[in-house]
């Protein structure tokens, strides 16, 4: 059958296609490198003569027009349900609100509770059987856009073409309008700086992983630290089952680590639901039988999750307290991040066979503005902070000092466990504080 006479029917300048979107509709943007950029340029232009439109985005690596050309929020209100850097800094000035959530849930909000007047995202050409693929973002693409109104999708021709899976892709008879872009080239990752804390906790990491686990690697210069040190060391028959693809992955691919030979479900096969990195990473992907996409109900869901034998999950942290509280997206009341998936994989990894999670972090912290060094293990999490992973989940915490296993673990063994891999300067003032909160025994070193 031919679809190009259907897609030539669908096919729209950004400007006419976004025509569709009334004030007071509710738009969704995808996801990481789906969120779309022609798209929204053309709704920005819009600006007078909408309000109200109401956008839902996340993760997003290049500044959106509808932001930046509103800064009174009249026309567009953007909210993400993961903060980017960009995002964060909208946050703070008051122009991006936060939308709670468990990663793994992502597509049950919109089936069961949200609506969607117009959906757009972008996706790569389309294939001669009329599918799209959603290429470097599956996520909820598939749950947003057979949940929404009007589809809209934005094609790019750089975007290669990530296998399945499934919901890796959507049919040209559930597409309203066909956006062709100016194929902008995509966002890749700087290099992230990797300091000596960082080497000192992977080091420890690597360590506990045995040959044919399967690695979940989170966001941050910690984990793909760990990543790098992987592909250095003896380590073989590795497997990869994660949120999100990085450069770490093909560092260890490259280096003979990862074959997914040996994993317990998806054999052959390196699960994923959303990339960012390199070019390098981004044609890895294209076509690859041995990767496979995902949407994130299934890649988050810690019943599938702990399937995997050996499952190894590695995330960081802002901050830990005493009783084994994590932080891993606010400062006080002030959003950095968003929970993600973190929660996810900490419980998954755990309900694995031989399976470990490990919350790493450097001990201690100086503010970029003040210079002023603080630790990262504290007594109680500061008012309004937000517990990513609450204590019940904790198991492995890993800092330059050392590891702590907290799992099934009393309140006066954590409080002890995580002192000792506090930074020693720190010590006595948290062990006076855990005596003061009756955490703390007599026995305790």
């Amino acid at each position: 059958m031919n679809y190009y006479s259907e897609y030539k029917q669908k096919l729209r300048t950004a400007e006419d296609a976004v025509k569709v979107v009334q004030s007071g509709d509710w738009v969704d943007y995808s996801f990481g490198l789906g969120i779309p950029i022609d798209l929204d340029k053309a709704l920005a232009k819009r600006k007078e003569e909408l309000s109200d439109v109401k956008v839902r985005g996340s993760f997003s690596m290049r500044p959106l027009a509808i932001i930046e050309v509103d800064p009174s929020r009249e026309s567009f209100y953007y909210s993400s349900w993961h903060l980017s850097s960009y995002e964060r800094h909208q946050a703070d000035r008051g122009l991006c609100s936060y939308i709670p959530m468990v990663y793994r849930n992502m597509p049950l909000y919109y089936q069961k509770n949200l609506d969607v007047d117009v959906a757009m995202m972008v996706v790569a050409p389309m294939d001669k059987h009329g599918y799209f693929n959603f290429s470097l973002t599956n996520s909820a693409n598939l749950a947003i856009a057979e949940k929404a109104k009007i589809v809209i999708l934005e094609v790019n021709e750089k975007m290669p073409q990530a296998l399945g899976g499934h919901s890796e892709a959507i049919h040209i008879s559930q597409v309203d309008y066909i956006v062709e872009s100016d194929n902008q080239a995509l966002y890749t990752c700087p290099e992230k700086i990797v300091t000596e804390a960082d080497l000192q906790v992977a080091k420890q990491i690597v360590s506990q992983i045995e040959d044919g686990s399967s690695i979940q690697l989170g966001i941050g210069a910690m984990p793909n630290c760990v990543g790098k040190m992987i592909a250095q060391s003896d380590l073989k028959d590795l497997g990869i089952h994660t949120e999100m693809l990085v450069d770490a992955y093909l560092e260890m691919y490259k280096a003979g680590k990862i074959t997914n030979r040996l994993k317990s479900i998806n054999r052959g096969k390196g699960v994923w639901t959303f990339c960012l990195g390199s070019q390098e990473l981004y044609e890895w992907i294209d076509n690859n039988p041995g990767l496979a996409s995902y949407p994130v109900n299934y890649t988050n869901d810690p019943y599938v999750i702990g399937l995997n034998e050996k499952m190894v999950a590695i995330n960081n942290c802002i901050e830990i307290d005493l009783f084994g509280q994590v932080s891993a997206e606010s400062v006080g009341t002030r959003a950095i991040s968003g929970t993600g998936g973190q929660l996810d994989f900490v419980t998954g990894a755990y309900r694995s066979q031989g399976g470990k999670s490990f919350i790493c972090f450097s001990s201690i912290h100086a503010n970029k503005k003040t210079g002023k060094v603080k630790s990262r293990v504290v007594p109680c999490l500061p008012a309004g902070e937000i517990v990513t992973d609450p204590r019940a989940q904790a198991h492995y915490f890993v800092t330059e000092w050392g590891m702590a296993n907290l799992a099934g673990r009393s309140t006066w063994e954590r409080a002890e466990l995580i002192i000792s891999i506090a930074h020693p300067d720190y010590r006595e003032d948290l062990i006076k504080a855990a005596e003061k909160m009756k955490i703390w025994r007599s026995s305790n070193k």
